[in-house]
């Protein structure tokens, strides 16, 4: 008798209340997680505007020093050792190379170098790094130790699906008498009071991102949880983040030298024939392969790379893979890191991402208002019939 169901509790109420009370308890996490992705949105160009030198040079000479020039001076330079080179058609980028100085040191420094004099002109750090890492910590971890703050992320990642889907369900009307029925949950009436004005923003704007915040939502997964990323990649047929740890490996033949990377950037060129950008992961031992990624310079898809893999002694192809032939699947995978940043179709879509992220970081502040709105009717009613 006492797990009755209340009169008159429909399958909208219950709705309602999930939406509610789910909301409430995570609004502070996920007002953080919103929040730290929309400032992050733009760290590149804001790291460009504070630095513009480095990320661009004048053209001083015809042509450009070699990349085997700029890989032995970077070398000699820094101490360490180039574990990748960037090279781009645009003759005013500076060349990147990924500069490793231990064997512990995995990830390694970006620097930036003049293609025409061989002068390092910046590195990765800048006057923002540490501005934009304090945000991605939070985004990530809450500022927390990464194995207390990856579950609570998660979990308030999939609460807030959770309330993007039931937003949803909620901003239907509760009886379609044609179009006119929609209308109220498509526009904003700014000439109503306030209480009516923020139920609006809540709910008008969560309804046109709703597709990107759950697209952002769905992908950012992937990095709290193995379990989803597994289930994702089984999903999508292909593995997420998948080209990690692989490893093609060289044909090792007595006395034989490895190419140098001039040669494999026109091998690249030769089996890739358009202009763009190239990076390079070079050879790991003396089994390792050239790894190489280019990019269509005409593409809007900034993430459609296509890789060869070439065997570092005899320059044999020993993968090539096209991002047109790819599946779906395939696709969705390999560019996962860019679908959640907002990265794959440069700043048409940043700044779409950006504005979708900024309405996702109000969506908890009015939607507590709308809750402490309610709150107050009841103490009304009292108020009135005494």
């Amino acid at each position: 008798m006492g797990n009755k169901k209340p009169k008159g509790y429909t399958f909208r109420k219950f709705i309602r209340d999930i939406h509610l009370w789910l909301g409430v308890g995570s609004g502070i996490i996920l007002f953080l997680v919103c929040l730290s992705g929309t400032i992050y949105t733009f760290r590149h160009e804001v790291e460009q505007l504070m630095e513009p030198e480095k990320y661009e040079v004048d053209v001083t000479a015809q042509s450009k020093i070699t990349a085997s020039e700029l890989i032995a001076s970077t070398q000699q330079s820094t101490g360490g050792k180039v574990t990748r080179i960037s090279l781009y058609d645009d003759p005013h980028k500076p060349a990147e190379l990924q500069v490793s100085k231990s064997k512990e040191d995995k990830r390694g420094e970006t620097y930036y170098v003049n293609p025409y004099s061989n002068a390092i002109i910046g590195t990765g750090k800048g006057p923002s790094s540490d501005f934009f890492m304090f945000f991605f910590k939070m985004h990530r971890w809450l500022l927390l130790d990464q194995e207390i703050g990856r579950p609570i992320v998660g979990v308030s990642t999939l609460i807030f699906i959770v309330l993007t889907i039931t937003g949803l369900i909620l901003w239907l009307p509760k009886k379609v008498k044609g179009w006119k029925s929609f209308k109220p949950g498509l526009r904003i009436k700014f000439s109503a009071n306030w209480k009516r004005v923020n139920h609006d923003l809540h709910n008008v704007l969560g309804f046109y991102t709703f597709i990107l915040i759950l697209i952002m939502a769905l992908s950012g997964l992937n990095w709290s949880f193995e379990w989803y990323k597994d289930g994702m990649s089984n999903v999508l047929g292909a593995k997420v983040f998948g080209s990690r740890g692989d490893k093609t490996e060289s044909v090792i033949k007595p006395g034989a030298q490895s190419l140098t990377v001039d040669q494999i950037v026109s091998i690249t060129n030769n089996a890739l024939p358009y202009n763009g950008k190239i990076t390079i992961s070079l050879a790991k031992g003396s089994d390792g392969a050239f790894e190489v990624r280019k990019n269509n310079s005409d593409n809007f898809n900034k993430e459609a790379t296509d890789k060869v893999v070439i065997d570092q002694y005899s320059g044999t192809i020993l993968k090539k893979e096209l991002f047109s032939e790819k599946t779906t699947g395939e696709k969705i995978a390999m560019q996962m890191k860019a679908i959640h940043l907002g990265d794959i179709y440069g700043m048409f879509s940043k700044i779409i991402y950006f504005i979708s992220c900024l309405i996702a970081t109000s969506l908890p502040i009015t939607g507590v208002i709308i809750w402490i709105n309610k709150l107050r009717k009841p103490n009304k009613k009292i108020a009135a019939q005494v």
